[in-house]
């Protein structure tokens, strides 16, 4: 079952859970750390000063959690903004997320980060028990009363493997070749993974131990951060084609794998953009709708 059958499972006739009270925490968006992520991208960090507008899809590094590792779930992931439930339902995989973007965020300003869970929604499916848990973030410049920027995101929380499953899927045949307007082709790497990871101070194994993704989870390699594929899908939007997103809303369908080609690829549609992510096998991972 796909992943937004599973969600469109989950949250037929749920079992809806409280909400929780949001986690606020003063942030910097400092010129060191914003310099960190141009050179993660292999852009010059010497281009970005004080008082310029974060680009947009840069704001992930104000998300981080400061969960403590004695409370990290038993995969390493601790949340973003807010400490994620365990639930005994040890495997997570991003479902999706929608960012608006009401007003840049100036290099060197002091953030205020809201970030609370909106729902969690459990449900016993054909493919076992799961929850839907939907988080939301607010970010606010100083103490503006509306927030520049709102992400929601929301997870899959799965049961363990069963025993003997950890081994990787057989090879499936490749999709048929990709047709789009603009293409560009990347290779996450392991200094690519790692360096996201520490930015966002994310130490969900699937992306950090190898061992962990192939045994544990089943996955072929260490598997690319939901977040850094969006990341570098709207930077190809922004560097390669020049457009400035409004809103978007991601779709994650499949999983990225390190050390392997990820085809990015854009279309204008309707004055909006629709971009997406291949794998190797020309299989879509990512799908991306961008207002402008």
């Amino acid at each position: 079952m796909s992943k937004s059958e599973l969600i469109a499972e989950a949250q037929s006739n749920p079992d809806i859970t409280g909400v929780t009270s949001p986690v606020v925490r003063e942030e910097a968006c400092s010129l060191a750390t914003v310099r960190r992520v141009a050179a993660m991208l292999d852009l010059e960090p010497d281009d970005l000063s004080l008082g310029q507008a974060l680009p947009r899809g840069w704001h992930f590094m104000l998300l981080a959690a400061d969960t403590r590792r004695s409370s990290l779930r038993s995969d390493g992931f601790p949340g973003l903004g807010v400490p994620m439930p365990d639930l005994g339902l040890p495997r997570l995989m991003l479902g999706g997320r929608t960012v608006s973007f009401h007003q840049d965020i100036p290099i060197g300003a002091r953030v205020m980060r809201s970030s609370a869970v909106r729902s969690i929604v459990n449900k016993t499916t054909a493919s076992g028990p799961m929850a839907v848990v939907t988080l939301v973030h607010e970010l606010r410049i100083d103490a503006q009363p509306e927030p520049a920027i709102v992400e929601t995101q929301t997870y899959l929380l799965l049961p363990a493997r069963a025993a003997g499953s950890g081994a990787p899927s057989p090879a499936v045949a490749p999709a048929a070749p990709i047709q789009a307007t603009h293409m560009k082709t990347v290779v996450p790497d392991d200094t690519l993974l790692f360096q996201y990871s520490a930015l966002g101070f994310n130490s969900h194994r699937i992306h950090v131990d190898r061992e962990h993704a192939r045994q544990v989870e089943g996955f072929p390699d260490l598997v690319v951060n939901g977040g850094l594929s969006t990341l570098l899908l709207t930077e190809f939007l922004r560097q390669d084609l020049g457009v400035t997103p409004v809103s978007l809303s991601a779709r994650h369908v499949a999983p990225l794998y390190c050390h392997r080609p990820v085809t990015l690829s854009a279309d204008p549609v309707d004055g909006r953009w629709l971009l997406k992510a291949h794998d190797d096998q020309h299989r879509l991972a990512v799908e991306l709708e961008v207002k402008v």
